[in-house]
């Protein structure tokens, strides 16, 4: 009997809706906004990074089917986040702000991320 792979779930530090560089893979270079976070795989979806082609049946959706380019998932270990005040990759820190909350911030420059 096959196995079901195990993955083990970190603290994800990337949200969807931040800006982010993939910085390893065949989409390195990317800069996209993340469209979606999967938790359990820990992969994100990345706008125009990780293309892929699905070839897809003709549905009521799609009358003629045929070939469709979608963005595919990606680890997070392959993404950094965008620094709002520079404009460079940075890694991401937890802190609790002065109203008692924790925010992400960016490490390279200390600039809290909305």
């Amino acid at each position: 009997m096959a196995q079901k792979k195990k993955t083990t779930t970190h603290k994800i530090k990337i949200k969807a809706g931040d800006l982010v560089k993939v910085i390893a893979g065949n989409s390195k270079g990317v800069q996209g906004k993340v469209l979606q976070v999967v938790k359990e795989t820990n992969r994100a979806v990345v706008e125009g990074a990780n293309i892929v082609k699905k070839h897809t049946k003709p549905s009521a959706a799609n009358p003629n089917g045929g070939i469709i380019e979608k963005e595919a998932a990606i680890h997070i270990s392959n993404l950094a986040l965008i620094d709002p005040k520079t404009g460079e990759p940075t890694r991401v820190g937890r802190r609790v702000n002065a109203d008692g909350k924790i925010v992400r911030y960016a490490k390279k420059s200390g600039e809290e991320i909305k």
